[in-house]
């Protein structure tokens, strides 16, 4: 052999061992969340779903933030004032920030998204959470001045929810309502590639305005309904963190020494509603008997293995202005009594859909389903996939034809106060499809209580009304409250900075991985 041919072998040789160590390098930087659904776009404008925007926050972020305690922090802007009669906010922004297309971010950004949401012509799903803002203007190219309506004591906190992304204005012109398959923002990811029911990857953005930051190449958000599928992807390190996890195998996955456990309290609550336009729901001695025909201790310890407890209200502990009230007690004999007096005393047959297909959601309409038949009422189980839930229930035209009846969903307030734990779900204007009251249901006097919580600035007024209008709805009970449950995620020991905030989202901004 030649000396030439030696060295040329020789360098071969490098180059491919340096190719090997490239290539495990990256995997170790390549992170796999998994997650119990998929995303149903990636417009965080245009979605109602919680780990929907877990995932675009990846790719965006907005003027504000919420801390791992729902606390509000700056994050693209970098102070506001507020009008002493609370109609103007005016808001300074971080400078040097580009988008990930290599738009700038300035005052003409943010004005171009908050127009955008709050034009009832582009009808998005968030538009009631911003249509609040009267107008926008940018004062200066670091400098927007937002007027409301009517003073909104919660707007910093609507602003700092996920959904009050920004996205870049030059892909919104460029891709238009089809921007939910395309995402551009300020984030430390940039979008790579979204294959439905598969994952959404999303590689290392080089020019995020946070040094160093993101400190891994790529992260894969991977939708896994199945929560026996999560566990065992964490197991065998398919998956570097899953949320959440199967309430009965947590013990089990505590003694893996490669893996971190995490328990922490959640402002997540559950719930059936009732479609009120229909009967029999029309009637109150209906909805009585259903909640008194649910043993929710029982539905905690069998659905979630002991990680939730009953409802105490309307809206759960830990949110702003909750008002805490007695659990609906259970009293199977005093449902059957109630049948009758409404006039089904052999009970009657209805539809029980779930917003979800995952295996504790399955466990809980089960659940669900014989303790109704114990009093008469035979329901018919559906857990809904993704389009299935937008078309039947979220998109219903009109309220008269809705095909939804008794609806197993959840809901977490990621403004972190009541406002937007009631005004979504049980005000008259929160009707399919503009929002989520799928139990359509309408009293002007818990729309009046609301709409005055909106408007006060003083804290104790709000707590008085807030308190006013969760009484007057269990009054009228809408819904049955079942649980509150635990939020209960795993990560591999080698996993940092990524966990789930008390709503149900997940920060995965400062995520890292140990050599």
């Amino acid at each position: 052999m030649t000396m030439r041919l030696t060295r040329q072998l020789a360098f071969a040789a490098g180059v491919a061992a340096l190719s090997l160590l490239a290539g495990e390098a990256f995997a170790e930087t390549s992170v796999v969340l998994a997650l119990s659904s998929q995303p149903e776009t990636l417009d965080p404008y245009n979605t109602n779903t919680t780990l929907t925007t877990a995932v675009t926050k990846s790719f965006y972020e907005g003027l504000f933030g919420f801390d791992k305690d729902l606390k509000v922090q700056p994050v693209l802007a970098t102070g506001y004032t507020v009008s002493d009669d609370g109609l103007v906010y005016t808001i300074k922004l971080r400078e040097g920030v580009k988008f990930q297309d290599g738009t700038d971010f300035n005052a003409e950004a943010v004005k171009v998204n908050l127009d955008r949401v709050r034009d009832p012509a582009n009808k998005l799903a968030r538009f009631n959470q911003f249509n609040q803002i009267d107008k926008v203007e940018a004062v200066s190219p670091y400098e927007v001045r937002i007027t409301l309506k009517a003073p909104f004591g919660p707007f910093i906190n609507s602003l700092a929810h996920a959904s009050a992304a920004m996205i870049s204005p030059a892909a919104l012109a460029k891709w238009g309502k089809d921007i939910g398959f395309h995402p551009v923002g300020t984030g430390p990811f940039v979008f790579e590639d979204w294959k439905p029911t598969d994952y959404v990857k999303a590689k290392k953005f080089d020019g995020y305005w946070k040094k160093g930051y993101p400190k891994v190449d790529e992260i894969i958000w991977k939708p896994v309904p199945d929560n026996n599928t999560r566990a065992a992807m964490l197991q065998t390190g398919e998956a570097d963190f899953a949320y959440p996890l199967p309430y009965e195998q947590v013990n089990a996955l505590k003694q893996n020494t490669k893996l971190t456990v995490t328990i922490s309290p959640s402002i997540i609550e559950r719930y059936v509603s009732f479609n009120m336009l229909q009967k029999p729901f029309n009637d109150l001695r209906v909805r009585e008997a259903i909640n008194y025909a649910i043993n929710k201790d029982a539905l905690a310890k069998v659905a979630f293995s002991g990680f939730a407890k009953p409802a105490e209200g309307i809206v759960p502990e830990g949110v702003l202005y909750a008002h805490k009230m007695p659990v609906w007690p259970y009293n199977p004999a005093k449902a059957k009594e109630l049948l009758k007096e409404a006039g089904y005393p052999n009970g009657f047959e209805s539809t029980l859909w779930s917003a979800y297909t995952t295996t504790t959601a399955q466990k809980t309409i089960q659940f669900l389903q014989q303790q109704l038949a114990q009093v008469g009422i035979k329901v018919t189980l559906q857990a809904l996939e993704p389009g299935q839930r937008t078309e039947w229930v979220q998109s219903a035209p009109d309220p008269k034809t809705a095909r939804v009846r008794m609806y197993y969903a959840g809901w977490s307030s990621s403004t972190g106060e009541a406002d937007w734990a009631l005004r979504p779900l049980l005000a008259t204007e929160a009707w399919p499809p503009k929002l989520n009251n799928t139990a359509y249901y309408s009293n002007p006097k818990v729309d009046e209580l609301i709409t005055k919580a909106m408007r006060t600035t003083k804290d104790d007024e709000k707590k008085t009304l807030y308190a006013e209008a969760q009484e007057q709805i269990m009054k009228d009970l809408p819904w049955a409250p079942l649980v509150t449950e635990e939020n209960i995620s795993a990560s591999a020991k080698r996993l940092s900075g990524v966990y789930v905030m008390p709503d149900g989202n997940i920060d995965a901004s400062t995520i890292a991985v140990s050599k």
